[in-house]
């Protein structure tokens, strides 16, 4: 009786193992790298991967966004906290009063809230973009004197020889340095709020009129 000769475990072995050799070891690492993030299909060649974190899903249209906001200043001129009692404790709520200009005439005022300090003032910042003002500027200067008011706050604004600066509090100063005045007197008298102060700031800049607005309201050419 002949018998069959079968292969041993050991020959079995050796021919299921793969040569461990630097060609074998490049070709793996290249199908590794070819495999997806999630290891279910391969990825195209030639079409680059989808990264969530560093890829610009805005286009044009937030680069030239982004580019605007840059050329507006950011003053933050109060922030405010609250506080409101609850079973557990004591829950804090914020509230943001922000300037924003481009010091060219161009300026907003914006209030928001929140229960963070970030998107309160992120809040204040597109209410301010909504809310912007032009503002006539001779000689880094104002036109003439104004009174602005704005409920018990009463701003008084006076233009200045060049070399002055701004005379100002932190409240008047935020508002008409985003304006672009370098050069002005003020006071403020009654409530020393910053909301009302910026407010009244912000009304009395509203009534200042260069001499091309009077020629115009008045129906005459003015002489230059």
């Amino acid at each position: 009786m002949v018998e069959e000769s079968t292969p041993s475990a050991e020959s079995s072995e050796t021919a299921q193992e793969q040569p461990d050799s630097p060609e074998s070891r490049e070709s793996i690492r290249q199908n590794a790298a070819t495999v997806g993030p999630r290891g279910l299909r391969p990825v195209r060649e030639g079409r680059p991967s989808r990264d969530r974190g560093g890829r610009d899903r805005g286009g044009r249209g937030r680069a030239q966004a982004e580019e605007g906001e840059g050329r507006y200043e950011e003053r933050v001129v109060k922030i405010n906290r609250c506080a409101t009692v609850v079973k557990g404790g004591r829950r804090f709520s914020f509230s943001a009063l922000v300037v924003l200009g481009d010091r060219e005439g161009t300026v907003g005022v914006g209030f928001g809230k929140a229960n963070e300090v970030p998107p309160a003032v992120e809040k204040a910042m597109k209410n301010a973009r909504k809310a912007f003002t032009q503002v006539p500027v001779e000689n880094l200067s104002i036109p003439h004197k104004v009174v602005g008011e704005y409920r018990s706050a009463r701003v008084t604004l006076l233009p200045a020889s060049e070399g002055t600066g701004v005379i100002a509090g932190a409240a008047v100063r935020a508002v008409v340095e985003c304006a672009g005045i370098k050069n002005i007197l003020t006071k403020v008298h009654g409530s020393n709020n910053p909301l009302n102060v910026v407010k009244a700031t912000l009304n009395a800049l509203l009534q200042l009129r260069n001499r091309q607005d009077v020629g115009r309201l008045r129906g005459v050419e003015v002489a230059r």
